[in-house]
């Protein structure tokens, strides 16, 4: 089973990726980061989710997984 997330995070996540997909990598830590200075979410834990979700859309599509 996997998990859902909440529309938000999906939605702001994707627009970030999309927006910047340079800016981004495999690392959750430095994509935590960068979420922090692109964004003006206040709350850590969301910051923490989008930037889960962006790891996961990078390793996704080097996979080949999404285009």
């Amino acid at each position: 089973m996997g998990n859902i997330r909440q529309g938000f995070i999906k939605r702001t996540a994707r627009e970030l990726f999309d927006r910047y997909p340079n800016e981004f990598t495999k690392d959750f830590e430095h994509n935590k980061k960068k979420v922090e200075e692109l964004t003006n979410i206040t709350s850590k834990t969301i910051r923490n989710r989008v930037a889960g979700y962006i790891t996961k859309l990078v390793r996704m599509k080097e996979e080949g997984k999404i285009l």
